[in-house]
């Protein structure tokens, strides 16, 4: 059973060091670009962790309440970059279906059996190969999936109003926040 007191000391441990790194680099910035980089790759930590306790808040196992645990998942997942209703129905159906190859989709990497690779032409093959490439898979695909599918959840929109809210809604607040700190004087220290 989830503890309050943990939970909320995890969420402070991880938020309170993502915006010090945050800002040190930002400052950093005015010194040495390289000083910046550094301190963003380590913040880098952070936002791994806050996506993973907003992930436990999908499950609805970091709260005891759902509610608290989908206000959290949503607060986090503003700074994780990830609408939080989009990505927890669509991890919800990705683990429904993953290893079942009679209901591949959401989330998954693509898998063919041996026959359906043999089947495809040589330009299927290449394209299969090529999902399968590590640059691929750490390069493209995060960029596809955080910055493309997250932000403009096509494949929802039959599924209500939700979802649109959840993606434009971190839209909107990622916006307001690159406002605040692209404003011309928040660039003077």
């Amino acid at each position: 059973m989830p503890d309050a007191k943990r939970s909320v000391y995890e969420i402070a441990i991880t938020v309170v060091p993502l915006f010090a790194l945050w800002a040190l680099a930002w400052i950093a910035l005015s010194i040495s670009v390289w000083i910046a980089i550094l301190l963003a790759i380590l913040n880098a930590a952070f936002l791994v962790r806050t996506f993973i306790i907003m992930h436990d808040c999908g499950h609805g196992s970091f709260f005891r309440s759902r509610t608290v645990c989908n206000w959290t998942g949503r607060v986090l997942g503003v700074l994780a970059l990830t609408p939080y209703d989009v990505w927890r129905q669509s991890h919800a159906i990705h683990q429904a279906s993953t290893g079942n190859l009679d209901r591949r989709g959401m989330g998954d990497i693509p898998t063919l059996t041996t026959e359906e690779y043999l089947k495809r032409r040589w330009f299927g093959r290449a394209a299969y190969r090529l999902t399968r490439n590590p640059v691929f898979l750490f390069g493209v695909a995060p960029i596809y999936t955080f910055f493309i599918q997250n932000c403009l959840p096509l494949g929802f929109m039959r599924s209500g109003w939700l979802y649109w809210a959840s993606a434009m809604g971190t839209n909107a607040a990622i916006a307001g926040i690159l406002a605040l700190f692209f404003r011309p004087e928040a660039l003077r220290f």
